[in-house]
């Protein structure tokens, strides 16, 4: 992804045998006991040639510049989880387990309900309304690239999708059912029980809440939005992002965003206090939700959060863990006070706003599953 901006040595020495030549490349000698030409006269000719540089242009500038702050494309495929070998089968099982009510205690709320699909990944509410109408702590991450995250959760609790595909149904603000009761409801189902045994043979007990995390981990892996304008403009296509878009380009490496915002996702990799310079008002940052803290209990976690992915961020709004900000500019302009202690003008955060919305990717073709009949032995909703 690297445009080299001068002609080496050995470039221009192989250019000036060409010129020499009439632009034709020499024929090989034909077998002959005379010697070998002698290679001065190339080497005083391209003593005399003056080495131009190519000229750079200003996109591939700021392409190495990009790449130099440690952003990098998004990955075409599924994103490999650790230790849970993805196959077609295994994708189509957690296909049908993401999009399934029926893994909730009523019966209502699935995977899909705060992480919708068709939204940008998740439900586009300040937090998740889950079970009996309950409203969660905080806002719901987009599914989308996921698997790029360092763990996932504002906090940072669950190492892998695995891990997080378990926590909401067991939370009793969301899903509100128990591991027990989940898996006895795709038990009583003869088709998910067969796909089961299909998809984990080396189980002996092929339907257990470890192997519902690993097929729903297995379809959230295949949740990538790649080419994305940004991912093509650092392919080479020096028109896949336009004026303003380079303008907000340039501004989000300058102004120090990329501390914390690089990688694939574009964040996701690290972990940091929120209201690092400057801590935002109450209502941005409630006092009461100290983030990490709550996983580590290290006084030094207080206040410390997962660093927001930003793929996809204008679809996502409300913004950061408290779901208050539903403006993108502004929330632009509050990580510049609060993180970088700089008061982004309305033109700069706009100009960043503009390159953020090139990181909007192709949105995976998702059908809706036709899932498997109830039975007699399916446990009741309870509401």
């Amino acid at each position: 992804m690297m445009n080299k901006t001068l002609v080496g040595l050995v470039g221009v020495t192989a250019f000036a045998a060409l010129i020499l030549a009439g632009g034709k490349t020499p024929a090989p000698p034909e077998p002959s006991l005379a010697p070998a030409p002698e290679p001065l006269a190339v080497e005083a000719a391209s003593s005399d040639e003056p080495v131009v540089p190519v000229e750079v242009s200003a996109e591939a500038r700021l392409r190495e510049k990009a790449l130099a702050a440690g952003l990098s494309s998004l990955p075409s495929t599924l994103i490999e989880p650790r230790d849970n070998a993805i196959t077609p089968d295994k994708i189509e099982l957690g296909r049908m387990l993401f999009f399934d009510p029926r893994l909730s205690a009523s019966g209502v709320i699935s995977c899909n309900t705060c992480h919708n699909v068709g939204t940008g990944g998740d439900d586009n509410l300040p937090t998740s309304i889950g079970h009996g109408w309950q409203t969660g702590p905080r806002n719901s991450p987009t599914v989308f690239n996921a698997g790029l995250n360092i763990a996932q959760f504002w906090d940072g609790r669950a190492e892998d999708l695995k891990a997080q595909a378990k926590g909401p149904i067991q939370a009793g603000v969301e899903m509100a059912n128990t591991p027990m009761q989940a898996v006895a409801t795709v038990k009583s189902m003869p088709e998910y029980v067969e796909r089961f045994t299909q998809v984990f043979p080396e189980e002996q007990d092929p339907v257990n809440f470890d192997t519902i995390a690993k097929a729903i981990e297995a379809f959230e892996a295949t949740l990538v939005t790649p080419n994305a304008p940004f991912d093509r403009f650092l392919a080479g296509e020096d028109a896949a992002l336009d004026e303003t878009q380079q303008a907000g380009l340039e501004l989000f490496i300058g102004r120090g965003c990329t501390a914390c915002h690089s990688g694939p996702n574009i964040g996701g990799r690290s972990y940091f206090p929120f209201g690092l310079i400057n801590r935002p008002n109450a209502e941005v940052l409630p006092p009461e939700d100290k983030g990490r803290f709550e996983v580590t209990h290290n006084p030094a976690d207080e206040y410390v959060f997962r660093v927001a992915p930003l793929r996809n961020v204008a679809l996502t709004a409300p913004y950061f863990h408290s779901g208050r900000v539903w403006d993108l500019k502004e929330a632009v302009q509050v990580m510049g006070h609060a993180q970088l202690g700089l008061a982004l003008s309305d033109e700069e955060a706009g100009k960043i706003v503009s390159f953020l919305e090139s990181l909007t990717g192709e949105m995976p073709s998702i059908a809706y599953p036709e899932l498997p009949a109830e039975t007699a032995a399916t446990p009741r909703p309870t509401l």
